[in-house]
Formats: structure tokens, sequence, C-alpha cells
């Protein structure tokens, strides 16, 4: 089997070699060119805000101000996932620190949006009188769901994938050998065989789009039967987090610390986290006032206000409405006496005067 460098193949599954363009298309006029990647990223993101902005009421929010949240979660998203990335790659940057900032030359990393976001999402929940918790199992919803399509760009630009293997599902290309050789992962007899099609490499992107999907859809089935404000945002550490520990293992071009694989760590985490938190909740809600104190948002008076588009519309309370809602005093002409004394008894005087007169 021939291949050029940007083809792939999957021989076990009859897939012939077929073209993979970046590009997607170039804007005429300034050869601006369009890539996938992009493409799919905006697909996603879109989708997101799709199922965000839909199923805001569900957990008791409005809508509008949700959608600032994850836009605010967004940037934060952006600065996060360049950040960890330039941090566990210091050596590529810290001797030309303006690379740090060319992010469209390549070089983000999942777990940092997942951090930066949530950070600046709940900042930006402050900011706008949202409710972390039901907020975050809102998010965590359309987050999941625009993981599992962003990460069909790495298929198009022929990245991300794991090890060499021999299995009917394996992945063949002349870049994904070329990679491996070049990093010392290979030798140039295993490249010419992932080449020649005998053998391939795992696919993982495709295993944790699988895996991101089948949790969206775990998500969409929990929320009408969730305990508690959080809990699918416990879910989804502990579901990514699982997936993630496995699939970050057959990873070939994984952040490292050391001998470690610092998102594989991170998983392992944030499994074991999620997993004793889920199980401390639940062991609160059995007890005699767990029902009312771990009441969902969604059937608080607050939040069914919000539903009724009652509650950002009331007036806000302290000092400024204190002095919004005071009477105005009519403004007076100058009498010489204390502000608001009655003028009555002056008038009484003068009357008495002219009688005496």
């Amino acid at each position: 089997m021939s291949m050029e460098r940007h083809t792939v193949a999957f021989p076990g599954l009859g897939i012939e070699p077929f073209q993979l363009d970046r590009v997607a298309f170039t804007i005429p006029g300034i050869d601006w060119p369009v890539y996938w990647y992009g493409i799919l990223f905006a697909l996603a993101f879109l989708l997101a805000i799709l199922y965000i902005s839909k199923r805001a009421p569900v957990f008791g929010l409005d809508p509008d101000r949700a959608l600032d949240v994850v836009l605010g979660g967004a940037l934060g998203g952006i600065i996060g996932a360049r950040a960890y990335f330039v941090i566990f790659s210091w050596d590529q940057y810290k001797d030309n620190l303006v690379n740090i900032f060319k992010i469209w030359e390549g070089g983000i990393a999942i777990y940092g949006s997942v951090i930066g976001g949530f950070l600046a999402g709940y900042l930006t929940c402050r900011i706008r009188k949202v409710k972390f918790l039901p907020m975050a199992d809102l998010a965590v919803g359309g987050l999941i769901l625009g993981q599992a399509i962003g990460r069909w760009g790495n298929f198009v630009n022929i990245e991300a994938f794991g090890s060499v293997t021999g299995g009917a599902w394996r992945m063949c290309s002349p870049a994904a050998a070329d990679f491996l050789l070049r990093t010392g992962q290979i030798d140039q007899t295993v490249a010419d065989q992932i080449t020649a099609g005998t053998l391939g490499v795992h696919p993982t992107f495709f295993y944790e789009s699988v895996w991101c999907l089948t949790g969206f859809l775990l998500i969409v089935w929990m929320t009408g039967r969730r305990r508690f404000d959080g809990q699918l945002t416990l879910f989804y550490a502990g579901w990514y987090g699982l997936g993630r520990s496995v699939i970050e293992g057959l990873r070939t071009d994984s952040l490292m610390w050391g001998s470690v694989r610092v998102s594989q760590a991170l998983a392992v985490v944030l499994v074991i986290a999620s997993a004793a938190a889920v199980f401390v909740v639940c062991r609160k809600i059995k007890s005699a006032d767990g029902p009312d104190r771990w009441k969902l948002y969604v059937d608080t008076e607050e939040g069914q206000a919000i539903l009724r588009g009652e509650f950002y519309s009331r007036p806000q309370e302290g000092p400024a409405a204190a002095e919004e809602e005071e009477p105005a005093q009519t403004e007076q002409p100058d009498s010489g006496m204390p502000a608001g004394q009655d003028a009555a008894p002056k008038e009484e005087e003068e009357q008495d005067e002219r009688k005496t007169d």
C-alpha cells in the first residue's frame, strides 16, 4: 500500500488511503486559509451554546446570564489551555518568550482549558449573580459535547494519536510514522510497517470522542435524576478523568513532568476526588436534615423566581435602593427654619399680629 505523507488509512477495517488537508478553503481575494480545526472548534462551541441556552431553565437559570458566564468561561479556557501547555513545555519557550503568544502555531491542552474555564466562569457567576453549582452542572453538558466534536480536529491534523498497534482498528499514516521516528519512539523498520499498513497507531482521538459522546448522553439522562447541585460536575470530572487516565497512557505526545504524564496523573486525582465527594454528599443527604439542605436550586424560591422572570427585575437591596425608594422632597423657599418643621405655627403668629394692629 503506497501512501503519501498526509494520507490516512484503516486497512483492518477495509478503509483505503485517503487524503487529509488541514485547510478547508481559502478566502478569495486575501488568500486567508480557513482550517478544519477552527471550523470544528467553532461548531463544537456553537452546539455547546445551543445546549446551554436550551437547558438553562432546567437548572433554574436565566439563559441570557448563563450565556454571559459561558463567554467569560470560554475566554478563561483559551488562556488556561495555552498556559497549561506552556508551563509543561517550558523548554520550548524559555529562550523566546514572544512565542508564548503565538497560539495559532499550536500548543494547547484540554485540562488547562477546563481549569481556566471554571475559574473564569466562577468569577463571571459572581459578577452576573448566577449560582455557580447549577451553572457548572449546566456547563459540563455543553463542555463534554464540545470535546466529543473537537477531537476530530486532531484527526484532520493527524495528531494526538497513540502508540503502535496491530489491531484491526489501527490508523496508518506516513505523518504518524514520521513523528514517532523523529521523536525516537520507533525505529525505521516499524515506521516502514506503519506506512505499508501492516502496523498502525491507536486512533486515540476517536477513543476520546466516543467516550465524551457517551458521557454527554449520560449527563442528559442524569439531569432529571440528579439529587444535588454539583452532581453532574462531579460526574463529568470522574467520567472524563477515568477515560483520560487510560487513553493518555496510549498517547505519544503527552506533556511530561519528569517521568510522569501530567494529564494522566491529574485524571487519576480527579477520579478519586470526585468519587469521594459524591460518597460524602450522598451520606449527608441521607441524614435527617439532608433533603432540605441539599435541595436543588431550581426547586428553591429563588430558582422559581428566576424562571418566572421576577428575580433580576426586583429592586436591589441596600443603601442605593433605599435612596431610590425614598419619596422626593419638594423644594421650598428658605424660611430660616429647620427642614421638615411645620410652617403652621408661623402662619398663626402672623394672623395674631394682624388682629392687634
